[in-house]
């Protein structure tokens, strides 16, 4: 049997009915139960009805009656009428009202104190319809802003506290994101590079001031140990590396890239990095510093061992004794040619002091206060001549194990003195000839050339023209250091410094040996004249040496010092070639004293005028300056004597 139509409209009504019922329910639940502000408002402006959190704040019944209360009752300015006006357009047009601020009336209990202000808010309006009714409403839904605005402000206040300590740090502070790109920058970073904010913020911090090496090759990001720190989550840090200014110059610089994690998940890092170029600057200033230190203390080092040598021979020598004429030929060369830059060759058997005049030369030059550096020539190894002379770098060969500053070097400003040259191989002379002209070399295993300023002066006791003539030396080697011989006579031919040297060298080894002052005889004078000394001054002073340690008592005992076959061939009584009365012998003392009363008498006979015509040292046959340092010896003043 079909249905009619007036029963299926009735089956509609019936479910259409209950649909609506439950949308009522389900609406006056959430209505009621919102933890939002809520208000039926009519078109009078009347509340019909607020919910329960509304009716708390209020201060009414928490129930479920419908209230008739004024619309401007809820709010602070009760006379907005601007408000009304919006409500009332929302029921009759149904347009909806957002986000309007407003303040709701405090409490009943809480306006005691006549202050009505209370929550914050925005008030936002719907149209709406009850089922089945024909009038329309307004639903009111408050939002509290108080405490949202109260956290927005805090953590305004929070991010600009943390800019200003991040801007008030030393250090250039980056952020950035997983991409690279920057999220933040501080003033430091700006002060040290010259990029902005504007100019980073977005960009990838890479290609902005990291993209090159300092020789201008490209650095790909993919190598950026600052990328790897959102890559791989560890921290990397550097001071070897270089970021780049807005004026295209690098910044050496320390950094700390440290990545930043969200819920275990790389989201970027922050790259903390200090400008080092001060820091660069002072290191290399130390490194500098340090070289020339270690520089100046192997010279220092090498000057202490050639001076432990030469103290020996300063002390036994001291200055040039003697006034032979064939010394004093000899003084007046050295006088001519030290002042100048001359090379000089000093030619002389062995033991004549060579060395000594050698001294002279230089204690006379505008050298004198730059080193004077000896080279044994005889005792030099030929494997080891140029690191000898030239020097070597550590590792340049067996045994190299530091660096090693030759003579040359060491002479540099000074005077190099090359004793025993004519010893030097034939196959080296040229690499020291080249040396010598050019005033350059080499180190051995170095390819740096170092250039020096260094006077010659080569010794020998060998005839090095016949050298040679033999072609055992090379004849451009000693035109270069002959430029100006020098012949230094031996002892046989300088009788009249024997006496003076042998007293000398008798004075200085007895204090050397804590003895006693010995005094010699004019007997002992007179044998060590008659004697040719082969070894020359050397050889006189190794005799007055032995002959003090053969001494037990006062009286020098010379006559077990001297050689075997001068006491064999001379018989007692006939040790002197010129033999003196007993009678007028004279001891050292008595002689002494002959010779000051002597040089007195002859200045008071010129009125003590020492140079000059006439004078003194002219009637007593010696250059006024030594007539003066014999005066200064015996001290002899003018004012004691008037």
């Amino acid at each position: 049997m079909p249905v009619s139509k007036s029963y299926e409209s009735q089956i509609f009504v019936i479910r259409f009915t209950k649909i609506c019922d439950f949308v009522m329910v389900n609406f006056d639940l959430c209505f009621r139960h919102s933890p939002l502000f809520a208000a039926i408002v009519d078109e009078t402006c009347i509340c019909c009805d607020i919910n329960t959190v509304w009716r708390e704040y209020l201060g009414l019944p928490a129930t479920d009656d419908a209230v008739s209360y004024p619309f401007e009752a809820l709010f602070n300015r009760q006379n907005d009428t601007a408000l009304t006006r919006q409500i009332t357009h929302v029921i009759q047009n149904g347009a909806a009202m957002n986000g309007r601020a407003v303040s709701l009336c405090r409490q009943e209990s809480e306006q005691s104190d006549g202050a009505t202000a209370g929550l914050q808010g925005m008030l936002s309006a719907w149209r709406v319809k009850q089922a089945g009714g024909m009038r329309y409403y307004a639903l009111l839904v408050f939002t509290e802003t108080s405490e949202y605005s109260r956290a927005v402000a805090k953590l305004k206040q929070l991010q600009k506290t943390h800019e200003l300590i991040l801007n008030a740090v030393g250090e250039g502070i980056y952020g950035v994101d997983a991409r690279g790109n920057t999220t933040f920058v501080n003033e430091a970073a700006t002060q040290i590079l010259g990029w902005r904010a504007e100019d980073v913020i977005g960009k990838s911090l890479h290609d902005i001031h990291h993209h090159s090496y300092p020789d201008g090759r490209p650095y790909p990001s993919s190598e950026c140990p600052i990328y790897r720190a959102f890559t791989d989550g560890d921290i990397h840090r550097g001071d070897d590396e270089f970021f780049w200014r807005t004026d295209g110059t690098p910044v050496p610089v320390e950094y700390t890239s440290t990545p930043i994690r969200e819920n275990g998940e790389l989201k970027g890092a922050v790259v903390v990095y200090r400008d080092i170029t001060e820091r660069r600057k002072n290191e290399q200033q130390r490194e500098a510093a340090y070289l020339e230190i270690k520089k100046l203390k192997e010279l220092l080092e090498r000057e202490r061992d050639y001076l432990r040598d030469e103290i020996n021979i300063t002390a036994n020598f001291g200055e040039i004794i003697g006034e032979s004429q064939a010394l004093m030929r000899t003084l007046a060369q050295i006088e001519a040619v030290a002042r100048t830059s001359t090379s000089v060759l000093i030619l002389g058997e062995s033991g004549v002091g060579k060395e000594m005049i050698a001294r002279a030369i230089h204690a006379n030059s505008s050298r004198a206060d730059k080193p004077l550096v000896k080279v044994n020539c005889a005792s030099v190894p030929k494997e080891l001549f140029e690191s000898e002379f030239f020097g070597h770098v550590r590792g340049s060969f067996t045994g190299a194990h530091r660096d090693r500053v030759g003579r040359l070097h060491l002479a540099d400003g000074g005077t190099l003195f090359l004793d025993e040259v004519g010893e030097i191989p034939l196959d080296l002379q040229g690499k020291l000839l080249r040396a010598l002209q050019e005033q350059e070399f080499e180190r051995v295993g170095d390819d740096k050339t170092i250039k020096v300023d260094v006077r010659i002066v080569a010794a020998t006791n060998r005839d090095l023209k016949a050298e040679v003539e033999a072609g055992r030396f090379r004849m451009d080697l000693y035109y270069r250091l002959s430029i100006f011989p020098v012949e230094v006579p031996p002892l046989r031919q300088r009788i009249d410094d024997i006496g003076p040297l042998a007293m000398q060298f008798l004075k200085n080894i007895c204090q050397e040996f804590g003895r006693e002052p010995l005094k010699l005889t004019r007997q002992q004078l007179d044998q060590l004249s008659s004697y040719d000394w082969p070894g020359n001054i050397r050889e006189l002073k190794n005799i007055i040496e032995r002959a003090v340690i053969l001494t037990n008592g006062q009286r020098l005992r010379l006559d077990l010092a001297m050689p075997d076959h001068i006491r064999r061939n001379r018989p007692a009584g006939q040790l002197s070639a010129k033999p003196v009365e007993k009678t007028k012998l004279l001891t050292d003392a008595d002689f002494r004293e002959q010779e000051k009363m002597n040089m007195i008498a002859v200045l008071k006979s010129t009125n003590w005028r020492i140079s000059g015509a006439d004078g003194a040292a002219e009637l007593l046959g010696v250059k006024p300056s030594t007539l003066a340092y014999r005066m200064k010896i015996f001290r002899i003043n003018k004012a004691d004597y008037l």
